[in-house]
């Protein structure tokens, strides 16, 4: 699924992410070097860890979003080059030190098959030892929290009425979005559709495993402890064996 208009409103929606906790997560194990940040949105985390020094590469398949991520870059005068490639076909890339995959990216691949196919892709785009960092929605935020439907936010300039439903598959979610953005003296509406699924944590470490990871650690939520039953965001740092 591509991000459509949505991109034009994703980072005043996107506000509270802890963007700089991420860079320090990647950084305590990644000092400097290559770095891929793949599903990179409208590039505010290649940003950030590009002004500290790493050579990014950033790519999305969105052309919304890379448009945003393009201006970002030629405003903040940072060269970092632009690719429109899906996760799972990263058409050969090679010679990073660290790949990134952030804020629940990858629960927009649909099956087992894309996932695992990207966790190859990773494998073969980094040096030999490099890291792979990636977050998850947890089954408990996907089959509980995001069924407690609808959400609704009233902003300044925007507001949105955030309706979810099941998807087709196990620990998968169907996220109906109306939104309402200022326009002058009125609110233009648009309306977009997002699928998102996701896998037990145990499936995930497996799929790394047998991509030629060895899994360094699974972290929740923006902290250093283990994910438990109530957790809502799964981290994982990965090595290439």
């Amino acid at each position: 699924m591509r991000y459509g208009k949505f991109a034009s409103v994703y980072d005043e929606l996107m506000e509270d992410i802890p963007y700089e906790r991420y860079v320090e997560w990647v950084a305590a194990h990644v000092k400097s070097g290559t770095l891929l940040d793949l599903a990179c949105g409208t590039g505010t985390l290649s940003q950030l860890f590009a002004e500290m020094g790493y050579q990014v590469t950033a790519s999305d398949l969105s052309e919304e979003m890379l448009a945003i991520a393009s201006q970002r870059f030629q405003d903040a005068q940072l060269q970092i080059p632009l690719l429109q490639l899906s996760m799972d076909h990263l058409e050969g890339l090679a010679g990073f030190d660290a790949v990134t995959i952030a804020i629940d990216s990858l629960n927009y691949l649909e099956t087992e098959q894309q996932v695992q196919e990207t966790f190859k892709e990773v494998h073969g785009a980094l040096n030999a030892g490099g890291h792979f960092f990636f977050d998850v929605h947890s089954l408990y935020k996907v089959d509980h929290i995001y069924m407690d439907s609808p959400f609704v936010y009233d902003g300044e300039d925007i507001s949105y009425i955030w309706h979810t439903a099941e998807g087709d598959f196990d620990h998968s979610v169907i996220h109906d979005l109306t939104f309402f953005i200022r326009n002058g003296e009125f609110f233009e509406r648009f309306e977009e559709t997002h699928e998102q699924r996701t896998f037990p944590v145990e499936q995930y470490s497996a799929w790394l495993e047998d991509a030629g990871f060895e899994v360094m650690e699974t972290a929740a939520d923006f902290t250093n402890e283990k994910p438990d039953d109530d957790s809502e965001r799964i981290f994982f740092h990965a090595v290439k064996k």
